[in-house]
């Protein structure tokens, strides 16, 4: 996943507005510079903006790719983040973090409730005293009623995609199929890639972060609301117990 798709990610993501995306994350946080790690960090678009706040950031990604495109960015904009590796589900850190975020569907691709638990055991440790853990979720809601069943597309001058989707209630897995073309002088190169996530329960969600040791809420996106059942995404909180 997300390997040869690293380099078209962002033309295909141009509308999203992370600028208010990262505002939303930062509006948790304390004051001050925080030591941050950003777990599932992709090309590095929330990393990025964090540090720019003055915060010390380290990006975490399983895709190295993703992570090629990340500190490249980083190093344009003269900002020294540490990029690194690593599943986050078995996140280890040299350094205790402030506050660990996983922003744009990492925990989706945690596809059992047993490597949710892990990857919360491994925030856990990973944070000090009082830390926190801010992830957001597709909801189910999005996977089973919005996108299961459907096609979308998107055709532009030198690049598109096709994307279907079909999702398994028994499972909660929902499996995303994607067609890629790329223009490379009088041709288009085709590439596929095949995503896996699984539609979390918000409630069982909670229950795990509370039984990894955090005090933990969840938000409709965007808000300090509680989610609505129709809410596209649910964003997370969580605060280790001292």
């Amino acid at each position: 996943m997300y390997g040869k798709f690293a380099g078209l990610y962002d033309p295909f993501m141009k509308d999203v507005d992370y600028d208010r995306w990262a505002e939303y994350i930062a509006s948790f946080l304390p004051e001050g510079s925080l030591r941050i790690a950003d777990c599932a960090c992709g090309t590095g678009e929330i990393t990025l903006r964090l540090a720019r706040r003055g915060h010390i950031l380290t990006g975490v990604d399983i895709s190295e790719d993703m992570l090629r495109v990340a500190s490249e960015k980083a190093r344009k904009a003269a900002l020294k983040i540490p990029f690194i590796c690593q599943d986050m589900a078995k996140l280890t850190l040299h350094r205790p973090q402030d506050a660990i975020v996983c922003a744009c569907d990492g925990v989706n691709y945690l596809d059992s409730a047993e490597d949710v638990s892990e990857f919360f055991g491994a925030a856990y440790n990973a944070l000090k005293p009082r830390g926190m853990l801010l992830f957001d979720i597709s909801s189910k809601y999005k996977l089973e009623k919005v996108l299961d069943c459907n096609t979308f597309a998107e055709d532009e001058v030198d690049r598109a995609y096709i994307w279907k989707n079909c999702y398994d209630p028994e499972s909660r897995l929902i499996s995303m199929e994607l067609s890629f073309y790329e223009k490379q002088g009088d041709m288009y190169r085709r590439f596929e890639e095949k995503h896996i996530q699984r539609a979390h329960d918000g409630a069982e969600l909670i229950r795990a972060m509370e039984e990894a040791g955090f005090d933990a809420r969840a938000y409709g996106f965007l808000t300090k609301e509680s989610p609505k059942e129709d809410d596209l995404r649910i964003q997370f909180i969580g605060r280790k117990r001292a």
